[in-house]
């Protein structure tokens, strides 16, 4: 007897080095991975990174590890060449891969935000600033053909400004440098997504003096796509990430900004909660997430009329073309 428990020790010793000879369950062990690739990494995607820090996707049974695009046409070719599973990006990067004719093109099937995210910062305080004040000036925008360059371009003219005539739009500079040029004297005004345009003001850098997000209205901003052939094939998972974010966007909607800062901070430790605070904060009142996972056709319209004033879109998309909405659908049931 005394041999058999020695040997039943000795090999529950032995498990243990390979699964700790624990009575919890191994529920890591049943996950299913799932490749993601963000546009950028923001606190505009605060729901995501609730989701990621509350244990969501692990609820529904997901392993999400988490690559970061920077750009939504980085983002999407990861989509494209099946390094990412599902991406995080603009609704207008699927409306071009639909436009060049792709058979097996990727849709959407969970709307995040629905406005720009991303700000308009001034070397000066313009506490009465109105955009007629870009008159005569430069912008640092974006890159040509992206949402957040078409967004600038569609408010600046529906506030009656001349594109490259009253006010001067520089393109050249990468996403990731344009903070760093306009510290370096490049513009009077440069167009940035949080935190880093909160940075800017924190160091003295520059001036927040108004939001593309509250001037360009309701639109599909930030969406997730996958292709769909592997939302045909992996429904549950599909299924399961989209309950994962639905619980982030309900968790942010029923909470303060200071909560919500509290819970991300582990996605941005070069920012304090009372930054993160007044960034959620600012978001918060532009309205800046969806509270459910659903689409508006109305804002998918809008985004199609901002491309088509941008002259990068040549042929409109039917919204059941790109968007499938039953997976949003069958979340919020």
């Amino acid at each position: 007897m005394k041999k058999f428990i020695s040997l039943l020790l000795a090999g529950c010793m032995a498990l243990s080095l390979l699964a700790g000879c624990s009575s919890q369950p191994t529920a890591q062990a049943e996950q299913t991975p799932v490749r993601l690739n963000e546009v950028v990494h923001s606190v505009f995607y605060a729901p995501q990174y609730v989701a990621m820090e509350l244990g969501f996707f692990e609820e529904e049974g997901l392993d999400v590890s988490v690559a970061i695009g920077n750009g939504a046409d980085k983002s999407m070719t990861a989509l494209l060449s099946n390094a990412a599973d599902i991406a995080l990006l603009g609704t207008e990067a699927g409306i071009y891969v639909y436009n060049e004719g792709k058979e097996d093109y990727p849709k959407a099937f969970l709307q995040l935000t629905q406005r720009a995210g991303n700000f308009l910062v001034s070397r000066v305080d313009e506490p009465d600033f109105t955009w007629e004040n870009l008159q005569g000036k430069s912008v640092i925008g974006g890159r040509l053909g992206g949402m957040p360059e078409m967004v600038l371009e569609y408010v600046l003219k529906e506030n009656g400004l001349k594109l490259n005539e009253d006010v001067e739009i520089i393109n050249n500079i990468d996403f990731s440098s344009t903070a760093g040029a306009f510290t370096g004297n490049v513009g009077d005004y440069t167009v940035e997504f949080e935190p880093v345009a909160t940075t800017l003001e924190n160091s003295g850098s520059g001036y927040i003096v108004a939001s593309l997000g509250a001037a360009s209205g309701y639109v599909p901003y930030t969406v997730y796509m996958a292709r769909d052939d592997f939302m045909n094939e992996h429904p549950e998972t599909i299924e399961a990430f989209t309950r994962a974010i639905y619980k982030g966007q309900l968790w942010v909607k029923d909470h303060t900004s200071e909560e919500i800062a509290n819970v991300v901070a582990p996605q941005f430790p070069d920012s304090d909660a009372k930054t993160l605070t007044t960034i959620i904060e600012r978001y918060k009142a532009q309205d800046t997430w969806k509270a459910d996972p659903t689409f508006s056709e109305d804002g998918f319209n809008l985004i199609q009329d901002i491309m088509e004033q941008g002259g990068q879109l040549t042929q409109r998309v039917a919204f059941a073309d790109l968007i499938r909405t039953d997976f949003a659908e069958k979340a919020i049931k």
